[in-house]
């Protein structure tokens, strides 16, 4: 199979905008490179401000050969394929990859894999061998009314094939204790003696500082952007309220805000706080990728864009 290349990094870092400038560069040389997103909230329709989408990204301003300007439109998938309010597990990332990276090959492009979903990622290149999860009854009632800091120490002791970055919630901590409990009864969950396809990955990295000014700076720009407003039409649009905090971070704390369970000022600086959480978290997981065999190459994400396409090209 073809091998791809992987752009990963915490929340912001810039990783779409190094990824689509780094598939400008294969439609100006080879036949083009498209992206796959391997996030786990971008996923879902509607939800554009808080995941970060950023598809203007993928407009890449260019010349032509005759000098004039123009705009160069790079392929995305995985993004925008669900409704909200509905689920998306690492089973369903792993199909979707599969008919997108074989959608792109079709064409003779270059397939890029780009996020901060831990689990997605390494779902692909450590070649989990997953299952669709059944619901356990059982379980979920015998963790009812457990606190999110008790769920968590008990997911700790499983082997953490659950992307941990984006357990926030209770629910989504029964959740990943639950698949973690399938997984551990039914002895699936290992990996293929290969990867599902090789990869040769890129992490940007930042330092932990400079991330949480950036990461505060787009969060009051978000909000500034309509953000609140956003989930608001989430849920005049018949979204339920525990749906969208079961997506955690913003979606979780904007609609306790909006469902007058936090004032403006707590939901503010609560969100800021758990966003800076799951960065952190972020690294930790990616860290561990490398401990369990995946080859990373970092790279400084505080150099302009196009010096770490170079250093991405020179090192391809």
């Amino acid at each position: 199979m073809q091998p791809i290349i992987t752009i990963l990094g915490p929340t912001a870092c810039g990783k779409t905008a190094v990824a689509t400038r780094l598939a400008a560069r294969y439609f100006k040389g080879a036949s083009g490179a498209e992206i796959i997103s391997a996030d786990s909230r971008q996923v879902f329709r509607g939800m554009d401000i808080g995941t970060g989408k950023d598809l203007a990204d993928y407009d890449i301003a260019t010349t032509d050969s005759h000098g004039q300007r123009a705009t160069l439109h790079i392929p995305y998938h995985l993004i925008d394929i669900a409704e909200a309010g509905t689920k998306y597990s690492v089973f369903d990332f792993q199909r979707g990859f599969t008919r997108a990276y074989n959608n792109i090959l079709t064409r003779a492009r270059q397939p890029i894999l780009c996020g901060g979903t831990g689990l997605y990622i390494e779902s692909i290149l450590r070649g989990y061998q997953l299952a669709e999860v059944p619901v356990n009854p059982e379980l979920r009632q015998r963790l009812e009314g457990k606190t999110l800091e008790e769920l968590t120490r008990l997911l700790a002791t499983y082997k953490r094939l659950h992307n941990t970055t984006d357990v926030d919630t209770a629910r989504r901590a029964i959740r990943a204790i639950e698949i973690e409990e399938y997984y551990s009864r039914n002895g699936l969950g290992k990996t293929h003696d290969a990867p599902l396809v090789e990869s040769t990955t890129f992490g940007l990295d930042i330092p932990r500082e400079l991330r949480r000014e950036r990461i505060s700076q787009r969060l009051h720009r978000r909000l500034d952007e309509g953000m609140t407003d956003e989930v608001q039409r989430l849920l005049d649009s018949g979204v339920a309220p525990e749906a969208l905090i079961s997506y955690g971070l913003e979606y979780r704390y904007i609609t306790l805000y909006l469902t007058r369970q936090l004032t403006l000022d707590e939901m503010t600086r609560q969100l800021e706080t758990a966003i800076h959480q799951f960065a952190k978290r972020q690294m930790t997981y990616f860290r561990g990728m490398e401990r369990r065999g995946v080859d990373i190459q970092w790279i400084d994400a505080t150099q302009p864009t196009e010096e770490i396409v170079e250093q991405i090209i020179a090192q391809l």
